[in-house]
């Protein structure tokens, strides 16, 4: 169609939203517009003139439904209109239970190839658009994700013309030409209110922190935890954002100079979204901000396109997962639309980015905390992502990566990031169901808490080293370490020659509970896969409240200081721990240890024992 004398028809077009909807026919397939920009308007009139209908079918995206098409669709059981909803959850909340059989699931990037190929073919959308510009484009605003697509290969288009829908950037637009009936009427578009604050989603938030580098791209979406773990990122630099969402949260960070899109690799300056959800703030900045493009979904979805991104970080709620991995989310409180169907193209385009990762986050327990949300398997319940495609997963009680990690592996993760409540049990029926071998023992499973304020990185000889507490999943690690030390490094920490280090020998270091058995490592590399360079221990022995200390760095990192630190770490741990001091019992040869007690800033006592020499301290002795 000519772009010309679109003003001579416009007037033409006008009609009040009851005379639209009644253009509508009998079995005809209607796609209302998505999230934030649907068009409450035109929904209103259809809801109000439904018995004039029969056999309709509503198609649309999950929604927070201000006009209830649903309850229309079950009080006339389906005779008046169904209803199609795209969604990739696991139907648990019992608003979806109760709506399962209009479920169609589907990747969100697949949607739009639905519409345009006419597998899926749209009679009538009823969408809604900003004011017309001096060409007779109108913006989609909040909601391009699957309304353009719909919109443009819709048979009719009906638009409900508002002036408080902001005009968006990118490929946002549709002509006048293009719209068959134009319905004026201004109203405030729907919004998401600031979430509650919630101190499990800020430990969360700041776990996520760790993992994300300075000029990482980001996808994340609503949500309390992701609002929280925002917040955490408050002192990043050069993020940029590629996402299905724009939230409030977002426009903050890069209020503060955090979020600058300009280290993406790909549409770097700008910020790239479908759909904005959140306050009327937030879409007064999206109107005409030329550093924002909304693109529809097969684009910011597709796995191709955030694959591209520069250390591409996706970041997802879960609702539950298993002890292999296997995840199940759903629209939580507080967390809306966090399932709808964007997930998987994200943790795989994530997972093929450079230096990319896929992030899931899971409160350890369901509201109350009478339930866990870490299962030994899921049973009646939707995989949404399976497990294979899920590398790091984050509770309030720590960080794990489950990516090349083995069952066994995967099973001790999962249940060191439980609810201590739940770990007993979850690793008695990990036994049974066979992922872990029959020489595990319960004491194992650990029930101390993981303490994150111990975690601390510092940059040794041009290396990031992570100085923290050590972890179930560190068994190889920490064998591995002691495998490769030189022979006189491993009698100085074992007092003789030692060829074979087995789980038995080191049941002291691996089997923490972080109170009264205490083991700190310093880690090179990725997280799941770094390398220990040096470790540090403690071990109470409760007639005394003092606690003895070993030893180990490997040759290549010893003279950087790592032992002081992780000697630093250990006392810090024991006063908290209400420890009453520390000594070590070692060969008078060994002056390494001799120099490390002498830095702390204590009385140091030595006493010789037969060929050893008792080095000790009290914290009530300051020297």
């Amino acid at each position: 169609m000519a772009l010309t004398h679109w003003a001579d028809h416009y007037v033409e077009k006008k009609k009040t939203a009851s005379d639209a909807v009644r253009l509508i026919k009998g079995g005809q397939r209607v796609f209302i517009g998505s999230g934030c920009g649907e068009p409450q308007h035109l929904v209103k009139a259809l809801a109000g003139t439904s018995n004039c209908f029969s056999d309709i079918e509503i198609v649309r995206l999950m929604a927070l439904e201000r006009t209830p098409l649903s309850l229309i669709a079950d009080k006339t059981m389906c005779r008046t209109m169904d209803i199609r909803s795209f969604y990739l959850g696991s139907a648990k909340t019992s608003t979806t239970r109760r709506e399962m059989r209009f479920i169609t699931p589907i990747n969100l990037s697949e949607i739009p190839r639905l519409f345009k190929s006419r597998q899926l073919p749209i009679h009538v959308a009823l969408i809604q658009v900003s004011s017309l510009d001096d060409f007779g484009w109108m913006s989609l605003g909040v909601s391009v994700d699957i309304t353009q697509a719909a919109a443009l290969h819709a048979d009719m288009v009906i638009a409900q013309v508002n002036s408080k829908m902001p005009r968006v950037l990118g490929q946002s637009f549709i002509h006048v030409n293009d719209v068959d009936v134009i319905v004026e009427h201004d109203e405030d578009l729907l919004t998401i209110n600031q979430m509650p604050e919630s101190e499990t989603a800020n430990t969360i938030g700041q776990f996520v922190a760790r993992l994300i580098d300075d000029g990482s791209t980001l996808q994340i979406g609503p949500g309390v935890t992701s609002q929280a773990t925002l917040l955490a990122l408050s002192h990043k630099k050069d993020l940029g954002v590629h996402s299905q969402y724009i939230t409030d949260d977002v426009m903050h960070l890069v209020a503060r100079g955090v979020i600058t899109n300009r280290k993406k690799g790909f549409n770097e300056g700008k910020l790239v979204a479908s759909s904005a959800m959140g306050s009327q703030l937030l879409y007064e900045y999206i109107h005409d901000n030329p550093s924002i493009d909304f693109y529809p979904s097969d684009y910011v979805n597709d796995p191709g396109i955030i694959a591209k991104h520069n250390k591409m970080v996706s970041i997802n709620v879960g609702m539950s997962m298993d002890l292999t991995g296997q995840m199940a989310a759903d629209a939580l409180s507080h967390n809306y639309y966090s399932a709808v169907t964007g997930i998987p193209d994200f943790m795989r385009g994530a997972a093929r980015s450079p230096g990319g990762k896929s992030i899931v986050l899971l409160t350890s327990t369901f509201s109350g905390g009478g339930k866990s949300r870490i299962v030994p398997m899921l049973e009646n319940t939707a995989v949404v992502v399976p497990r294979g495609d899920v590398h790091y997963v984050v509770t309030e009680y720590g960080v794990v990566s489950l990516f090349g990690k083995s069952f066994q592996e995967r099973a001790m993760a999962m249940i060191s990031i439980a609810h201590p409540d739940f770990r007993e049990q979850l690793f008695l029926e990990a036994k049974e169901m066979g992922l872990l071998g029959p020489e595990r023992t319960l004491k194992e499973s650990i029930h101390g808490i993981y303490p994150f304020r111990l975690e601390e990185t510092r940059e040794i000889n041009g290396e990031k080293v992570v100085f923290r507490p050590a972890k179930p999943v560190d068994e190889r690690r920490i064998q591995e370490h002691f495998y490769c030390l030189e022979k006189d490094d491993v009698v100085s920490r074992f007092f003789h020659e030692k060829h074979s280090f087995f789980k038995d020998d080191l049941a002291d270091i691996l089997q923490i509970d972080y109170v009264n058995d205490m083991t700190m490592l310093a880690v090179v590399g990725e997280v799941g896969f770094g390398k220990v360079i040096g470790i540090g221990e403690y071990l109470l022995v409760p007639s005394t409240n003092m606690a003895e200390v070993a030893f180990s760095v490997s040759r290549e990192y010893q003279g950087y200081k790592i032992g002081k630190i992780l000697m630093s770490k250990l006392v810090q741990a024991a006063l908290e721990n209400g420890v009453t001091g520390l000594f070590a019992i070692t060969s008078p040869s060994n002056r390494g240890m001799i120099r490390l007690f002498k830095t702390l800033p204590y009385k140091v006592k030595s006493v010789f024992e037969d060929d050893m020499i008792v080095l000790s301290c009290r914290f009530d002795e300051p020297q």
